[in-house]
């Protein structure tokens, strides 16, 4: 019988836990290794309505790639979010294991899916931090106005409220681009070092935005926030067919045990108002 450890141990190999940033939290959260494993189920936050969903879908193992507890708590009781999602997760019998800047470095992983999605080849690491190749940076097959650019992503991702805001003259040229899913304002530099044309990432805020574009005096790279749940769910897919791959090939129950990817929209955001570009490019 496949066990929690045999998955464990195949997900350790695909997203080592050493290569996770220092400041970071991956691997096991719950459950006991000897416990049996069945169906797995993969999101992208282990929010208390995945976790029912997981629960109702009978998974024995939840994977996220964002963790449940990043920083430290000091209760679990069920009177907090955090406390009440231990608590069902222990109380179901389900697992969570949690692949986050390990799954962001790997490759495969967030940010070679990311690339894909906008349809980058030639890929290399945008910057190595702490050892580790983080982001991406590829050429597209030939250049496009940034405003076609930025359709054609919003094609490819799933849909989220905030659609997807662009920083940069809709009828510049771009081809070189540069990637990271989820969070990247801290990245800025090492998009302008990459010679990219436009660096895709998200949660952007003002003040670094603003003055990574006084840096560049208007020009490239230019920058595209396309959200944080919508730019790491693409790699839920992958990350699925590459543990099912795993298990076949340790000789354990991979091509039986069922796999399921949420269907649930974590993004926080429901829906906006008044959104217009400011010159009245679509």
């Amino acid at each position: 019988m496949l066990t929690l450890a045999d998955v464990v141990r195949a997900l350790e190999g695909l997203y080592p836990p050493e290569t996770a940033q220092s400041w970071d939290q991956v691997g096991l959260v719950s459950g006991d290794l000897e416990q049996p494993v069945s169906r797995i189920h993969f999101a992208v936050d282990p929010t208390l309505a995945v976790i029912e969903e997981a629960r109702a879908l009978g998974a024995d193992l939840l994977v996220t790639h964002h963790p449940l507890l990043l920083r430290g708590v000091h209760s679990v009781a069920t009177t907090t979010a955090k406390g009440a999602s231990v608590t069902s997760l222990v109380v179901n019998d389900i697992a969570l294991y949690v692949a986050h800047t390990n799954a962001d470095v790997a490759s495969p992983g967030v940010n070679d899916a990311l690339a894909d999605a906008c349809g980058l080849g030639a890929v290399e690491p945008l910057a190595v931090v702490e050892g580790q190749p983080l982001g991406r940076v590829g050429m597209l097959p030939a250049p496009v106005s940034l405003s076609a650019f930025a359709q054609s992503l919003y094609a490819a991702l799933p849909r989220a409220a905030g659609g997807i805001r662009v920083a940069g003259p809709a009828e510049a040229s771009v081809q070189r681009v540069a990637v990271m899913g989820g969070a990247g304002d801290d990245m800025f530099g090492a998009a302008r070092a990459s010679g990219a044309d436009v660096y895709v990432t998200a949660d952007l805020r003002h003040h670094p935005v603003l003055e990574a574009r006084e840096e560049s005096r208007g020009g490239t790279p230019y920058v595209v926030d396309a959200g944080h749940w919508a730019t790491e769910s693409l790699w839920l897919a992958g990350a699925e067919q590459l543990l099912r791959d795993a298990l076949a090939a340790g000789g354990r129950a991979g091509t039986t045990v069922d796999t399921h990817i949420s269907t649930l929209r974590t993004d926080p955001w429901e829906f906006a108002v008044g959104a217009e570009s400011p010159g009245g490019t679509p």
